[in-house]
């Protein structure tokens, strides 16, 4: 395509649940063709609360070396964002609060305006927070003075996946299990439709004939 749109999807994953709904809205992304980076923000968590949850231990160590943590420099290479987080207490993780705070010198120079902006979410209950922790992400975008782009009900795959029309998002009930194919699928369409709406809101570079 003669604009393909960069995309970071950045997120924080305690367990792997969110984890795997980036995975698969990058991979909707890709497939609408755009460029994409998936990034982790650092874990800020002890190693003694790590280790009291194996599947947390395990996820921390399979991603070390497999997904790059994200930086500062993903914000400004983006041409939209999508932000991952599992609910904590109906609110976005201290992890990747934690990174977006330190995006203040970008916001004030305006590298941050006019971006297309979505979320995605995780909890163990499906009324645990879910919409609240994405509004909450909302609200940034607002600050940034980002576009934000819901899922809503634009497609029948959202329903099929829960129907929430703020972002894809997972129950993972107790004991833990991962998102579903439809949630899957829904993730895939929601980074469709990011990069989509991106490319249309992106100008097409002039041509050099």
């Amino acid at each position: 395509m003669d604009n393909d749109v960069k995309i970071a999807v950045i997120y924080y994953s305690a367990t792997g649940n969110v984890h795997g709904l980036a995975e698969a809205l990058a991979e909707g992304a890709v497939k609408a063709g755009a460029h994409v980076r998936v990034r982790r923000v650092p874990e800020l968590a002890p190693d003694t609360a790590i280790d009291a949850n194996p599947e947390w231990r395990a996820h921390v160590d399979e991603t070390h070396d497999m997904v790059p943590e994200a930086r500062l420099d993903d914000l400004a290479w983006a041409d939209a964002y999508a932000f991952g987080t599992p609910t904590r207490f109906g609110m976005v993780s201290a992890q990747l609060k934690q990174f977006l705070d330190q995006a203040g010198g970008l916001w004030l120079n305006g590298v941050l305006t006019d971006k297309p902006a979505t979320a995605f979410t995780s909890s163990i209950n499906r009324h645990g927070g879910q919409e609240t922790t994405l509004v909450s992400l909302f609200n940034l975008f607002a600050h940034w003075g980002s576009i934000i782009v819901p899922p809503g009900y634009t497609d029948p795959v959202l329903y099929e996946a829960g129907g929430n029309p703020y972002g894809v998002s997972w129950p993972t009930g107790q004991p833990p299990e991962p998102p579903d194919e439809q949630t899957l699928r829904a993730a895939r369409y929601q980074g469709q439709r990011l990069a989509d709406i991106t490319r249309r809101l992106t100008p097409k570079e002039e041509s050099t004939r």
